[in-house]
């Protein structure tokens, strides 16, 4: 079954090379980063072998990777802008040797809920309809689901959430061009946006989504952390096999089912 193409490769790569050119503060980017750091810190263990998939992911979304030759992948907010996440994460739990690790952090949850609205609100208002503008985004829960369904061990998706203020929807705009995350749906309109869309966009953001004169703009950072399964993790107890109770772990009287306290 082929899979659909939400994201337009050729869209991104060119907001990525105009980013370079720009050379903007891409603080979002240096946040992942030390997030993936912060974790990679609490494995007191040496990666010798590292895959980016930043670089490795080809254009196809096919990684140039051997199979089982990394003992790490490692993924800054690229990720949420693949047509084929779960086939990503597959090949990149291939590419890890047994009991190697996988992080990535991602765009996720309530990123950019707040133009997301405003930019709804304004082509109805102007335009009579809706044209997609801001790229859909996974919800933690679900993307955990995929490191499962891809065959990590020991997955775990948490998110952290950064609230960014701007004095004028442009300047968020301009945020957003230097960090190569304007849009790249393939169903996007070709079309620069009319200025009394972009007027009406504007009024609704500084009416709904304004704390003292400034207008806010959510990113959630979601990071993706497996393992490739290997026979010395520690696995998981089967139903029945504890050794203790709960009631002894925490002190209090265990009773049955329907019995009341007294």
């Amino acid at each position: 079954m082929s899979v659909p193409r939400i994201f337009d490769r050729k869209a991104i790569a060119l907001a990525r090379a105009r980013a370079r050119r720009i050379g903007g503060d891409d603080f979002l980017r240096r946040e992942a980063e030390d997030g993936i750091a912060e974790r990679l810190s609490a494995i007191h263990r040496a990666f010798a072998q590292h895959l980016d998939l930043d670089t490795a992911l080809g254009g196809d979304e096919r990684l140039d990777a051997g199979s089982g030759a990394f003992d790490l992948v490692t993924g800054v907010l690229g990720l949420h802008k693949v047509n084929d996440l779960p086939g990503v994460l597959l090949q990149a739990r291939r590419a890890l040797k047994p009991d190697g690790l996988f992080i990535a952090a991602l765009f996720g949850g309530e990123t950019l809920t707040e133009l997301r609205q405003s930019l709804a609100a304004a082509e109805v208002e102007t335009r009579g309809g809706i044209s997609p503008r801001v790229a859909p985004f996974g919800d933690v829960r679900d993307l955990g689901g995929l490191l499962q369904r891809a065959g990590f061990a020991l997955p775990v998706a948490d998110v952290e959430r950064t609230v960014v203020r701007y004095g004028d929807l442009m300047a968020l705009v301009r945020d957003l061009r230097a960090m190569g995350e304007t849009n790249p749906l393939m169903e996007r309109s070709r079309k620069p946006m009319r200025r009394d869309t972009f007027a009406a966009a504007a009024a609704y953001y500084a009416e709904h989504f304004a704390d003292g004169g400034k207008l806010r703009a959510t990113f959630d950072i979601v990071y993706l952390t497996g393992w490739a399964p290997d026979a010395s993790q520690q696995q998981p107890l089967k139903p029945g096999s504890a050794k203790s109770r709960l009631a002894d772990a925490l002190g209090t009287p265990e009773r049955s089912a329907g019995e009341k306290p007294r």
